[in-house]
């Protein structure tokens, strides 16, 4: 048993093509410096939950991500964050959405957790315990970065319908309209949905509706703790709630884990991902990493969001079924990993502070004609190739580059997802075509 630490800056459709050097950069630095933050509270003896919430307060304070002064924008291009908090210890939570004027959503989610006899303050009611709390707020003028201005712009062009007699020509922050005239010729709004497409089927920019921070960590005492904070997604209607402020669904940590999710928060609400997770664990008995491969492979749906997670025993987890997600972890005993693609961090093998990774999952990569790729066992190489894909393949995993596209399966789920991954000159197709 160790401390151990994991942090996310958000799971979506995130290719190599869509960032930049610079931005991956970037990136990957305030990763390593966050997660060297976390790791130095840690090995200072701070508790859990001291250290989710530093976390993920610099991240929050960090505009690459999407919370707090990154915070993304509503479709009036107003700011709506939203924020929750748990102790695995004591099974206390806290909760904030709908706040506008707030530095740090998740410190004032934890005052909620330990300053009132409630879980969850919401719009006027949580800006009004804010200022009687004497947390730092500024304008909402703070929090709108030229960046989020662009992407609303670009989100509303791709996902409405704007037809010129019904629309102002001045924007939302103007008092301008975005009505539209609906099929039928009455007048109404064109509101996005939960699939990150408009009513008119139009799909609002791409990676718009993922995009949450998190924090979870073990310390030395075994105890969990959790913390998530979003801005939600692009061009949400005002008033939305997703799954950051929802206890179970995007934040949840007891005496055997603590989980933080990031992805389609509606899709996670259905779920209640985080709690699955822990209640696999309790009630299942299934290892950390079963676990949230069950959650994140069986139960959500394909490209829908991704999750990280430690357990009371120093395992960490950091699963999705997006294209990519931000995300790092480190251990008492070392083991550190940084990564936004599948290449910079094997899922199956994230560490277990010595006591071994449990890998459940089988997969296997097919080219877009179903041939078999590449798949490599527990028990051998790494570059160990399954020449019959019709053997059983008990705990087989994929190396996951990215870059051409190529077809995930994974066994017992009976789904496939397409990915991006190049083929290595290494890496010579099977000897069989795969039946789909």
């Amino acid at each position: 048993m160790g401390w151990a630490l994991a942090l996310h800056g958000g799971a979506g459709r995130i290719s190599k093509s869509s960032i930049s050097p610079a931005a991956r950069e970037a990136s990957e630095t305030v990763l390593q410096e966050f997660l060297d933050a976390g790791c130095a509270a840690l090995s200072e003896g701070k508790s859990a939950l001291d250290v989710v919430e530093l976390v993920v307060r610099l991240l929050e304070n960090c505009p690459l991500f999407n919370a707090g002064v990154g915070a993304v924008l509503t479709q009036r291009g107003t700011v709506e964050m939203e924020a929750s908090i748990m102790d695995g210890a004591t099974r206390k939570s806290g909760a904030v959405s709908g706040v506008s004027t707030v530095v740090n959503p998740i410190s004032l989610a934890r005052l909620v957790m330990e300053k009132t006899p409630h879980v969850y303050l919401a719009f006027e009611g949580a800006e009004a315990f804010a200022k009687d709390q004497g947390v730092e707020t500024r304008d909402e003028s703070y929090f709108i970065t030229p960046g989020n201005k662009e992407r609303l712009a670009k989100a509303l062009e791709a996902g409405l319908v704007l037809l010129d007699h019904s629309v102002s020509t001045d924007g939302p922050e103007h008092g301008g309209s975005r009505e539209v005239l609906q099929a039928d010729g009455h007048s109404g709004r064109d509101y996005p949905y939960a699939n990150g497409h408009a009513a008119n089927g139009h799909p609002i920019a791409a990676g718009a509706e993922f995009e949450t921070v998190g924090c979870v960590a073990v310390d030395i005492n075994g105890h969990c703790a959790a913390a998530t904070s979003t801005g939600g997604l692009v061009n949400k209607m005002v008033g939305r709630i997703g799954d950051t402020p929802l206890i179970g669904a995007g934040t949840y940590a007891n005496e055997f884990c603590a989980v933080s999710t990031t992805g389609k928060g509606e899709e996670i609400i259905r779920c209640l991902c985080a709690k699955e997770v822990a209640s696999l664990m309790e009630y299942k008995y299934l290892p950390l990493k079963e676990a949230t491969d069950t959650v994140i492979w069986k139960k959500l749906g394909e490209g829908n969001g991704g999750l990280i997670a430690v357990s009371s025993t120093g395992e960490v987890a950091m699963t999705f079924n997006t294209l990519g997600m931000f995300r790092a972890c480190a251990t008492e005993d070392g083991h550190r990993q940084i990564g936004i693609w599948k290449d910079a961090c094997y899922d199956d093998d994230c560490p277990s502070n010595g006591n071994g990774s449990t890998k459940s999952s089988a997969v296997v990569v097919f080219d877009e004609n179903h041939h078999g790729l590449l798949s490599s066992s527990n028990s051998n190489s790494d570059n160990e190739l399954s020449q019959d894909l019709n053997e059983p393949r008990g705990n087989h995993q994929t190396k996951c580059p990215t870059g051409e596209k190529f077809v995930l399966w994974r066994e017992g789920l009976d789904q496939h997802m397409t990915v991006e991954m190049p083929i290595s000159p290494m890496d010579k197709p099977c000897s069989k075509t795969a039946s789909k």
